[in-house]
């Protein structure tokens, strides 16, 4: 190393360590830096420099102290993580590294504003993350998950779980609108087979459908499924509001029989009599013939209160029509029930030429006891009651 001459010159030190560097010569860059740093001259760029130094002789504690060291006067320089993964990696260390790797990402600035030798470290960090976690994914779902999906419906959960811990998936919870029950399972759909109703209903299916293909021909009163209220904000971001895209035939609404629409339908009406609606005054229950029209789409939304689930009975379902919840995509078919915690996030699309037409009930979940199925109905009612009682 070139020695300086006279007084103690930072500036002089800076250039000849940083010369040091590029010439692949650690030891005298080293010296260079330290000298600095002995002198007062600190700060993260200096320590950056120093484990530089200490990588090139292959000195891993004194490279992770400068690290360190750096990191704590610029908590958020890309350079000194990547740095410290690379450390982690050299020792296979790989999930150490991962992490790492990971936040060099995240802190990293703008592309834009990024100089092309860091952008060359992230790349390279990028590369390397992709690379560990793709190996890790590779050995749970060539390892665990294979074993659980072979043993079908007993592995769903694990499998799901694994998806949810590579980060293929983010899992999705009950977000209610108005009301949450605490310690409900967070399950986007139910298995009909545990409710013996079910197939009473599946079976009344012709029935039901001929019913619908009646109030049809007969102009039935299908009105849009979601309608203003003046008394609430309006808040319609997708335009369904007032929109027959989505459009209601009510057999009950709000606790109510509509009589006109019930009396062109006596058959449903019987096959809903073993159906364990909730009877809430006011609110419950409703049941509807749901009208979807082509091109239509129910954009992603939650429902109200997690105490009932959402049944469908499909009737009348052109090709190209689908429905999500959670990461739970599925395709209607005729006749077949199902199930479902509409507080979960969820959609439906009709991408076909024909509407689309289920009948859309609600039940208890099978979770609450009766008791407190009597006292949720009591307290949503006493809301109601405490309401009409301010506006008397």
């Amino acid at each position: 190393m070139q020695q300086t001459s006279g007084a103690y010159n930072p500036n002089a030190l800076v250039q000849e360590g940083m010369k040091a560097l590029q010439d692949k010569r650690p030891q005298e860059a080293h010296a260079a830096f330290k000298k600095l740093i002995d002198n007062g001259t600190e700060n993260a760029s200096i320590w950056m420099a120093i484990a530089y130094a200490c990588r090139d002789m292959d000195d891993r504690s004194g490279c992770a102290e400068a690290v360190d060291k750096s990191l704590a006067l610029e908590p958020r320089n890309p350079r000194a993580y990547v740095l410290k993964a690379d450390s982690f990696y050299n020792d296979e260390d790989f999930q150490a590294a991962t992490a790492f790797y990971l936040k060099a990402m995240n802190v990293a600035p703008d592309p834009k504003n990024t100089s092309p030798d860091l952008q060359a470290e992230l790349d390279r960090a990028q590369t390397r993350f992709t690379e560990l976690t793709t190996a890790f994914e590779d050995y749970l779902v060539n390892g665990i998950k294979k074993k659980a999906d072979e043993t079908g419906d007993a592995g769903k959960r694990i499998s799901r779980s694994i998806e949810y811990m590579i980060g293929k998936k983010q899992p999705y919870f009950q977000q209610p609108k108005t009301y949450f029950f605490p310690e409900l399972p967070n399950k986007e759909f139910y298995e009909v087979s545990d409710f013996d109703w079910v197939s009473e209903l599946e079976a009344a299916t012709t029935d039901i459908l001929h019913e619908l293909e009646n109030a049809i021909e007969n102009s039935a009163d299908f009105s849009p499924y979601l309608t203003r209220k003046d008394n609430r904000p309006q808040s319609d971001p997708h335009g369904l509001a007032d929109n027959d895209g989505w459009a209601a035939f009510y057999l009950y609404k709000d606790g109510n029989i509509v009589e006109k629409n019930a009396a062109l339908c006596p058959k449903t009406m019987d096959a809903l009599q073993k159906v364990p609606l909730p009877k809430i005054t006011g609110r419950a229950p409703n049941v509807l013939f749901s009208r979807l029209r082509p091109g239509a789409k129910i954009p992603p939304h939650t429902g109200m209160v997690n105490t009932r689930l959402i049944g469908h009975l499909p009737l009348i379902i052109p090709p190209e029509c689908g429905f999500r919840v959670g990461h739970d995509t599925r395709e209607w078919e005729v006749g077949k029930v199902w199930l479902f915690d509409d507080t979960i996030d969820h959609e439906a699309w009709n991408n076909s030429s024909q509407d689309r037409y289920i009948l859309l009930f609600e039940i208890w979940k099978p979770e609450l006891s009766t008791t407190e199925r009597e006292l949720v109905s009591k307290l949503l009612m006493s809301v109601d009651e405490y309401h009409n009682h301010r506006q008397n």
